[in-house]
Protein backbone atom coordinates (compact mmCIF):
# COMPACT_ATOMS: atom_id res chain seq x y z
CA UNK A 1 0.00 0.00 0.00
CA UNK A 2 1.08 3.42 -0.83
CA UNK A 3 0.53 6.62 0.89
CA UNK A 4 1.41 9.86 0.89
CA UNK A 5 1.38 12.82 3.64
CA UNK A 6 2.91 16.11 4.09
CA UNK A 7 3.15 18.64 6.93
CA UNK A 8 0.84 21.88 7.54
CA UNK A 9 2.36 24.07 5.05
CA UNK A 10 2.73 22.13 1.95
CA UNK A 11 6.87 22.54 1.91
CA UNK A 12 7.26 18.65 3.03
CA UNK A 13 5.51 16.06 1.36
CA UNK A 14 6.79 12.00 2.06
CA UNK A 15 5.69 8.78 0.56
CA UNK A 16 5.48 5.24 2.36
CA UNK A 17 5.65 2.46 0.13
CA UNK A 18 4.62 -0.50 2.65
CA UNK A 19 1.76 -0.96 5.18
CA UNK A 20 2.50 -0.05 8.65
CA UNK A 21 4.14 -2.58 10.61
CA UNK A 22 1.79 -1.68 13.96
CA UNK A 23 -0.01 0.97 14.57
CA UNK A 24 -0.62 2.65 18.42
CA UNK A 25 -2.86 5.06 20.06
CA UNK A 26 -0.89 6.43 22.70
CA UNK A 27 -2.12 8.36 25.52
CA UNK A 28 0.87 8.38 27.82
CA UNK A 29 1.00 11.80 29.13
CA UNK A 30 4.85 12.49 27.29
CA UNK A 31 2.99 11.88 24.01
CA UNK A 32 -0.02 14.62 24.74
CA UNK A 33 2.75 17.17 26.19
CA UNK A 34 5.12 16.48 23.40
CA UNK A 35 1.92 16.90 20.29
CA UNK A 36 -0.46 18.56 21.91
CA UNK A 37 -3.14 16.92 21.61
CA UNK A 38 -5.22 13.72 23.69
CA UNK A 39 -3.19 11.36 22.28
CA UNK A 40 -0.54 10.49 19.46
CA UNK A 41 -1.45 7.93 16.58
CA UNK A 42 1.71 6.57 14.95
CA UNK A 43 2.05 4.21 12.53
CA UNK A 44 5.65 2.45 12.19
CA UNK A 45 7.64 1.51 9.37
CA UNK A 46 11.04 0.50 8.14
CA UNK A 47 12.46 3.55 7.01
CA UNK A 48 13.49 2.08 3.56
CA UNK A 49 9.78 2.38 2.94
CA UNK A 50 9.73 6.23 3.95
CA UNK A 51 10.79 8.33 1.36
CA UNK A 52 11.10 12.34 1.44
CA UNK A 53 9.25 13.79 -1.72
CA UNK A 54 10.10 17.51 -0.76
CA UNK A 55 10.89 19.88 1.69
CA UNK A 56 13.38 20.68 4.51
CA UNK A 57 13.57 18.57 8.03
CA UNK A 58 14.92 19.19 11.16
CA UNK A 59 15.08 17.57 13.85
CA UNK A 60 13.84 17.58 17.76
CA UNK A 61 15.42 15.08 20.89
CA UNK A 62 12.41 14.56 23.52
CA UNK A 63 12.46 11.86 26.12
CA UNK A 64 10.41 9.06 26.49
CA UNK A 65 8.68 7.06 29.12
CA UNK A 66 12.05 5.19 29.60
CA UNK A 67 14.44 8.01 29.73
CA UNK A 68 15.35 7.50 26.73
CA UNK A 69 15.33 9.65 23.50
CA UNK A 70 13.33 9.79 20.98
CA UNK A 71 14.03 12.52 17.80
CA UNK A 72 10.91 14.40 16.32
CA UNK A 73 11.50 14.96 12.66
CA UNK A 74 9.55 18.48 12.06
CA UNK A 75 9.32 20.80 9.05
CA UNK A 76 11.79 23.01 8.75
CA UNK A 77 9.23 25.53 7.69
CA UNK A 78 5.95 25.22 9.96
CA UNK A 79 7.15 22.75 12.80
CA UNK A 80 4.87 20.37 12.01
CA UNK A 81 6.34 16.41 13.40
CA UNK A 82 5.83 14.35 10.70
CA UNK A 83 7.87 11.69 11.99
CA UNK A 84 9.53 10.33 15.09
CA UNK A 85 12.30 7.78 15.72
CA UNK A 86 11.71 5.76 18.91
CA UNK A 87 14.53 4.20 20.92
CA UNK A 88 13.68 0.72 20.66
CA UNK A 89 13.62 0.62 16.75
CA UNK A 90 16.54 3.73 15.99
CA UNK A 91 16.99 5.01 13.10
CA UNK A 92 15.77 1.53 11.34
CA UNK A 93 12.31 2.50 11.90
CA UNK A 94 10.05 5.74 11.54
CA UNK A 95 6.44 6.69 13.56
CA UNK A 96 4.94 8.70 11.15
CA UNK A 97 2.17 10.78 12.70
CA UNK A 98 -1.25 9.16 11.23
CA UNK A 99 -2.76 12.99 11.15
CA UNK A 100 0.13 13.92 8.34
CA UNK A 101 -1.13 10.86 6.25
CA UNK A 102 -3.35 12.72 2.83
CA UNK A 103 -5.97 9.84 3.78
CA UNK A 104 -5.00 8.86 7.71
CA UNK A 105 -8.28 7.80 7.97
CA UNK A 106 -7.52 4.45 6.49
CA UNK A 107 -5.36 3.87 8.85
CA UNK A 108 -6.62 2.49 12.19
CA UNK A 109 -4.95 1.26 15.64
CA UNK A 110 -3.83 -1.80 16.11
CA UNK A 111 -4.29 -0.76 19.87
CA UNK A 112 -4.64 1.95 22.33
CA UNK A 113 -1.64 2.39 24.40
CA UNK A 114 -1.01 4.03 28.01
CA UNK A 115 -4.96 4.63 28.61
CA UNK A 116 -4.08 4.69 31.90
CA UNK A 117 -3.00 8.21 31.52
CA UNK A 118 -6.19 9.06 28.58
CA UNK A 119 -7.68 12.12 29.82
CA UNK A 120 -11.07 11.36 31.26
CA UNK A 121 -13.51 12.60 28.15
CA UNK A 122 -11.72 10.79 25.44
CA UNK A 123 -13.33 8.00 23.56
CA UNK A 124 -11.57 4.65 23.05
CA UNK A 125 -12.23 3.55 19.02
CA UNK A 126 -14.45 0.32 19.17
CA UNK A 127 -12.96 -2.80 18.20
CA UNK A 128 -8.92 -1.84 18.85
CA UNK A 129 -7.59 -3.37 22.12
CA UNK A 130 -7.12 -1.37 24.75
CA UNK A 131 -3.69 -1.77 27.40
CA UNK A 132 -3.08 0.15 30.84
CA UNK A 133 0.36 0.69 29.80
CA UNK A 134 1.81 -1.68 26.97
CA UNK A 135 1.33 -4.60 25.04
CA UNK A 136 3.63 -8.24 23.51
CA UNK A 137 3.46 -7.48 19.63
CA UNK A 138 3.11 -11.09 19.50
CA UNK A 139 -0.76 -11.29 21.04
CA UNK A 140 -1.90 -8.61 18.95
CA UNK A 141 -0.17 -8.88 15.38
CA UNK A 142 -0.60 -11.24 12.91
CA UNK A 143 2.31 -13.43 11.94
CA UNK A 144 3.35 -11.08 8.62
CA UNK A 145 3.85 -8.30 10.64
CA UNK A 146 5.20 -9.79 13.61
CA UNK A 147 8.17 -11.13 11.69
CA UNK A 148 8.77 -7.63 9.83
CA UNK A 149 9.13 -6.25 13.45
CA UNK A 150 11.35 -9.12 14.25
CA UNK A 151 13.60 -8.82 11.64
CA UNK A 152 13.71 -4.69 11.98
CA UNK A 153 14.53 -5.55 15.72
CA UNK A 154 17.55 -7.98 14.70
CA UNK A 155 18.27 -5.27 12.33
CA UNK A 156 18.69 -2.41 15.61
CA UNK A 157 20.21 -5.47 17.50
CA UNK A 158 23.25 -6.17 14.96
CA UNK A 159 23.92 -2.37 14.71
CA UNK A 160 24.48 -1.96 18.58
Amino acid sequence: MAMEGGCACGEVRYRVDADPIFVNNCHCSLCQRQSGAASAVNAFVEVEHLHLLSGKLREHDVPTGSGKVQTIIRCAACGTAVWSHYPRLGRLGAAIRVGTLDDGAAIRPDAAIFVADRMDWTALPDGVPVFETSYKPADILPPDRLSRLMALAARVEQQG
